[in-house]
């Protein structure tokens, strides 16, 4: 008896958005999406849109946030590639390698969705360089793609 009115106010305490969510919904697109509840302060009763955006928002204002996240989103990484935008834009010599490394490390997982194409290739294609070789190679890659994609247009 109280196994089961531990678990049913648990979920009520989860519904009413009184935990902090980790995770998107079973049943979501990105239900493999993961963040380190820590650094994200979402109640769990936050619809999915919203949480994306409120993550997209602190990776803009905090982009190192984005190494909390496992398999993001597109949309989270297009937030990333916007910092990466900015800080090339802001400083061309000191660069973004430091960015470019986390949107690495991020497709180490073949669960995360692409969100440049052929990014995943490229990656792979150069695993067995130095980083900042590989992050080069990102960037390149980047900066050539075409400016309806959304991403990086130096």
């Amino acid at each position: 008896m109280n196994s089961t009115l531990l678990s049913w106010l648990k979920a009520l305490s989860r519904w009413c958005g009184f935990e902090t969510a980790d995770s998107f919904p079973p049943n979501h697109p990105h239900a493999r999406t993961r963040w380190d509840a820590a650094y994200f302060d979402i109640a769990s009763d936050v619809k999915p849109d919203e949480i994306e955006r409120r993550i997209g928002a602190a990776i803009a204002a905090t982009p190192s946030v984005f190494a909390y996240i496992t398999h993001p989103t597109p949309r989270m990484q297009q937030a990333l590639l916007a910092a990466i935008h900015e800080r090339l834009r802001r400083s061309p010599g000191a660069g973004a390698a430091d960015l470019v490394l986390m949107l690495m490390r991020a497709y180490d997982s073949a669960h995360t969705v692409e969100a440049v194409p052929g990014l995943r290739a490229l990656i792979r294609n150069t695993e067995h360089e130095p980083d900042q070789v590989r992050a080069h190679a990102v960037l390149e890659l980047l900066v050539g793609t075409p400016r309806g994609l959304d991403v990086i247009d130096i």
